[in-house]
């Protein structure tokens, strides 16, 4: 019989006859695509608690890459769903990106770089974290549902704490309901979907290098940032997460995607009001 792993992972001969190069089966869109939905269903499970929020009007501020996903979850119950974001190029992103095949809204969700949409909403998700929506803009809605997402994770870096604002852009929101999406388990300093998703690449690689045999260990990163923000280039990312989320070789088989799933296992979305 066949080990288990020689039939799930990728692998190749190495160099030399005793050396085997394994690739994971999970990419870094998965990982990406995993932490995505553990946001969006808490989220989702949120507001399906609220039995009497009929929603006729969702704006989700920010569009990278919390907000795309929650877009995308909520987009199959909810006919009107909009993405509002300063970068016009990430409509791409957004229309581009699948989180996964259980996900059908990834059609017609509209997109719009018009901030004030935000004062028509009857739900209103901020996922802009630091530097975002401000304070005085927030004053400015009275949604049925208001919802923030803290950047903070673990609260480790005091200068980050001080520079986080979410709390009272909170408490400025004029809502029926109104909670904040908190995101942590990893020991990061902030909760962003990409820092998750290199927090958990880099884990893993660590992890795999203490294992037995293991000459050495790699994950394809990349400023993911500097491709999306500054080159603008859509395409190229979404190529560049198509790569094995790590790859090592070794002189024995292992288990790569559930080493990468005990560290995704490891983060957690809840909400708090």
């Amino acid at each position: 019989m066949k080990n288990k792993v020689f039939q799930q992972m990728n692998c190749e001969k190495g160099i030399t006859s005793h050396v085997l190069t394994l690739k994971s089966n999970l990419k870094v869109r998965d990982v990406l695509s995993l932490i995505i939905n553990k946001k969006s269903s808490a989220i989702l499970q949120w507001i399906d608690k609220l039995n009497n929020a009929h929603l006729d009007n969702i704006v989700i501020v920010g569009s990278y890459l919390t907000g795309l996903g929650i877009a995308k979850l909520l987009k199959p119950k909810y006919e009107n769903v909009t993405i509002v974001d300063i970068y016009s190029h990430l409509q791409e992103l957004v229309d581009k990106f699948s989180i996964n095949e259980s996900v059908t809204g990834d059609d017609n969700i509209n997109f719009s770089s018009n901030i004030d949409l935000i004062k028509t909403a009857d739900c209103v998700v901020d996922t802009t974290g630091l530097g975002g929506i401000s304070i005085e803009q927030t004053k400015s809605i009275s949604p049925k549902i208001f919802i923030i997402e803290d950047p903070i994770a673990e609260e480790n870096d005091n200068l980050l704490s001080e520079k986080n604002n979410i709390h009272s852009r909170f408490d400025a929101a004029k809502a029926q309901h109104k909670a904040i999406l908190k995101t942590k388990g990893l020991n990061t300093k902030t909760s962003g979907t990409m820092t998750f998703t290199v927090n958990v690449l880099l884990e893993s690689v660590n992890y795999a290098l203490k294992k037995s045999g293991v000459l050495y260990a790699v994950t394809d990163l990349t400023f993911f940032e500097g491709l999306i923000f500054k080159e603008k280039d859509i395409p190229k990312f979404l190529d560049i997460i198509n790569s094995p989320a790590i790859t090592i070789s070794t002189l024995t088989s292992y288990d790569l995607d559930e080493i990468i799933e005990g560290f995704l296992d490891k983060i957690n979305s809840t909400m708090i009001n």
